[in-house]
């Protein structure tokens, strides 16, 4: 049995949140989770926790990407690779942080992530990010839009520590 596909995406608040929901409760059952976050470095709270059999790492600059770099290819070429790699370990979940992200602003070809699933074995993947392509969500057994219907951002009230990072 492949691997379960699930899609997270959206503009609404919730998406790596709900990620990092399904690694603790993997975790939970003694399974092994690789997280691998696109165009984010820093030490967020799910960083700083501990989380046994959850390994996380970060592929991006400290600012936010409004137009990519250099330098931005080149770390979502390492995050391919190293997820590649992380898929030949077969571990249960492997969480694709803000790879939908990655994908609308061309720093990855969709048909490279759709090879990257297609070697999942019977490892979960997860898929996080706004912009999800349809070629990604056709592909997939979950699909979840979070809406915004309402945040305290709409008002100017700056990000929470331990709701937003």
């Amino acid at each position: 049995m492949n691997g379960k596909i699930i899609v997270l995406t959206g503009d609404g608040k919730g998406k790596t949140t709900s990620a990092f929901g399904m690694a603790v409760r993997a975790s939970g059952h003694g399974k092994k989770v690789v997280i691998i976050q696109f165009l984010k470095k820093g030490m967020y709270g799910e960083i700083r926790a501990e989380i046994k059999n959850v390994e996380i790492r970060q592929f991006g600059r400290e600012e936010f990407i409004f137009e990519p770099e250099k330098e931005d290819y080149e770390l979502t070429k390492k995050a391919i690779e190293f997820s590649l790699n992380a898929l030949k370990k077969q571990p249960f979940m492997l969480i694709l942080d803000e790879i939908n992200v990655a994908l609308s602003i061309g720093l990855v070809k969709v048909k490279d992530v759709l090879k990257l699933i297609d070697k999942r074995g019977e490892t979960h993947i997860v898929l996080t990010g706004r912009n999800a392509p349809s070629e990604i969500i056709e592909c997939a057994d979950i699909v979840t839009e979070m809406k915004n219907i309402k945040h305290y951002y709409d008002k100017g009230t700056k990000a929470i520590e331990g709701i937003e990072y």
